[in-house]
């Protein structure tokens, strides 16, 4: 299965906008009566090190949610304007792709570490340009390889020191194979890996989702690329797989990589698991709001990786990835775990 992939739209006036500061809404998962019920992961002891998303995920300076409320709140939509808040005063990751040139790249990610420092959270962002991304289809792009090498560097240049984390290609290790044109991709992703964590910045490589490859096949997949290296991997990004399911996957690859890595999971839009489609989908909500794992845990954080509300592509009535959909928005928002 595919997951739900998506593509912020590059814009310099992203820089200037920012959210206004707001309660973190909290949800809990529920499950969805279809998807066979599977009990919570034994967690198994973590190795040593703090968790550097303890102190909980900052809100972004950007939201497209906090942008449609306001426009919505303006027009005298009040119950859409409230509904969209939901989203917005909820911590999401900033997306990096080729859409920012090298000065913008720049910019966002000290705006991010700043806004998250006076938060006193952590910033967390989300690597985009393999190349050959998403093989063509909703979310196609990517650089060269050696375009792609000197990209890495300047984001673990810029973050170092920052205490932030970032969660490394989507879908890259899950395709890998899939499509011409990838490059050495696992080389690529490996060395991404290496910078950042040099840098002093949590990275996790994406996994993922329980329903997509084998854990025996990502878990050596993982290992090519550097997860041992790093802080760990993240799972179920952009997808809807309950919390459950995803925490029984992740611990199963921990076990195949030794036992050493963490991971974070994905519940932006997991609140009442898949509902059959991976673009676009009807009937989904959010899930739980973001939050660190408990004391003893391998789980690091319940994080919002993708940004509820923003297209998976031109499919189900949506506009092009990364967009804003409101229809998509609303559903979310009507449908969220309680």
């Amino acid at each position: 299965m595919r997951p739900s992939l998506r593509m912020p739209p590059a814009a310099a006036a992203l820089l200037a906008m920012a959210v206004a500061l707001g309660a973190v809404v909290s949800v809990t998962g529920s499950a969805h009566a279809a998807e066979p019920r599977r009990e919570e992961a034994s967690v198994s002891a973590p190795t040593p090190g703090p968790n550097p998303l303890a102190r909980g995920a900052a809100l972004p300076t950007y939201s497209a949610a906090a942008v449609a409320a306001a426009d919505a709140r303006a027009k005298g939509r009040t119950a859409v304007a409230d509904a969209f808040d939901v989203i917005a005063r909820t911590p999401t990751a900033t997306w990096l792709g080729e859409w920012y040139s090298d000065g913008e790249l720049v910019r966002v990610l000290k705006a991010e570490t700043a806004a998250a420092k006076k938060q006193k959270k952590v910033a967390t962002f989300v690597m985009y340009a393999i190349p050959a991304r998403d093989c063509a289809a909703h979310s196609q792009g990517g650089l060269t390889p050696t375009r792609y090498r000197a990209w890495t560097k300047l984001i673990a240049d810029t973050l170092r020191g920052t205490g932030s984390a970032v969660i490394v290609e989507p879908d890259a290790l899950a395709m890998l194979g899939d499509c011409t044109g990838q490059g050495p991709r696992t080389t690529l992703i490996r060395d991404a890996v290496s910078a950042l964590t040099a840098a002093g910045v949590a990275a996790y490589i994406d996994a993922g989702n329980a329903n997509w490859v084998p854990p025996e096949t990502m878990a050596q997949r993982l290992r090519d690329a550097g997860v041992l290296n790093g802080r760990g991997f993240a799972t179920n990004v952009s997808n809807f797989s309950r919390t459950a399911t995803e925490q029984q996957y992740a611990e199963r690859l921990r076990a195949l990589l030794g036992g050493s890595p963490r991971y974070v999971i994905d519940t932006s839009r997991n609140g009442r698991g898949w509902q059959g489609g991976w673009c676009n989908p009807s009937g989904v909500g959010l899930g739980t709001a973001p939050r660190a794992g408990a004391s003893g845990s391998a789980l690091d954080a319940l994080l919002w990786i993708k940004r509820p509300g923003e297209s998976d592509g031109l499919c189900n009535g949506g506009p092009a990835a990364g967009s804003w959909y409101e229809k998509a928005a609303l559903e979310l928002v009507r449908n969220r775990a309680r």
